[in-house]
C-alpha cells in the first residue's frame, strides 16, 4: 500500500524543489502542474472542452496559458468555469498515478490543495514555506510576471499560514540544506510508521 503525501505551497515557496528532493529518496511524484500542462496540450484532453468555453485561448490546437490568464485577470466569472473543466480531468490524471503507483511513498505536488479539498484524499500533507519577502524576491526573478501578477495570484491562494497551520508537516526553504535536511525527516518519519517498516 503506497502511503500519499500531499505537498503544496504558495508560488514561489520551493514547492517544485523539494518535491525534486522527495523523488531523489525514491519517492514516485505526480506533478498538478505537469498534469495540466499534458490536458493544455495539442491533443489533451481538455482543448476541445475549454475552446467550447474559451474560443480565443485555443492556439495551435492547444490551450495558450497566456490567453487564460489575460481572460481570468478580466472576468471574474472565468476562472471558476476554468476550473468545472480542469479539475475532474486533474482528478482523474491523479487517481490513474496512485492506482499504478508500487513505490512505498507518493507525493502529490498540488499548488491548490486545500483550496480543492484534495487533502481529504491524502495520508498526510506537506506545506513548503518561507518568508514573504524571500517568496517576493524569487518570483519577481523569474522575470515572468509582475508585482500586479503575483499579487493577483496571490489573492486567490488560501494564505500562507493557514495552509502551514492546515499541514501535516511544514518544511521551510529558506536555504536547499536545510529544505533537504526536513525532506529526509519527513520521509523518515512516513517509512517508520508504514505497516511493513
Amino acid at each position: 500500500m503506497t502511503f500519499c503525501l500531499g505537498l503544496t505551497g504558495s508560488i514561489g515557496m520551493g514547492k517544485s524543489t523539494t518535491a525534486a528532493m522527495f523523488a531523489d529518496l525514491g519517492c514516485a511524484v505526480w506533478d498538478a502542474d505537469a498534469a495540466v500542462r499534458g490536458l493544455y496540450a495539442p491533443g489533451g484532453a481538455a482543448v476541445d472542452a475549454i475552446g467550447a468555453v474559451f474560443p480565443d485561448a485555443i492556439r495551435a490546437g492547444g490551450v495558450s496559458r497566456e490567453v487564460l490568464r489575460a481572460i481570468i485577470q478580466k472576468d471574474t466569472t472565468a476562472l471558476h468555469r476554468l476550473e468545472t473543466i480542469t479539475h475532474p480531468l486533474v482528478r482523474a490524471d491523479r487517481a490513474r498515478f496512485a492506482r499504478s503507483c508500487d513505490a512505498p511513498v507518493a507525493v502529490f505536488d498540488i499548488p491548490l490543495l486545500f483550496e480543492t479539498g484534495s487533502d481529504a484524499e491524502m495520508d498526510a500533507t506537506a506545506c513548503v514555506t518561507v518568508s514573504r519577502e524571500t517568496q517576493r524576491a524569487r518570483v519577481l526573478a523569474r522575470g515572468t510576471m509582475t508585482e500586479a501578477d503575483l499579487d493577483h495570484i496571490l489573492a486567490r491562494q488560501m494564505p500562507n499560514a493557514e495552509k502551514c497551520a492546515r499541514a501535516t508537516y511544514v518544511i521551510e526553504t529558506d536555504t536547499l540544506e536545510h529544505a533537504r535536511a526536513q525532506v529526509q525527516t519527513v520521509y523518515d518519519q512516513i517509512i517508520a510508521g508504514l505497516p511493513h517498516a
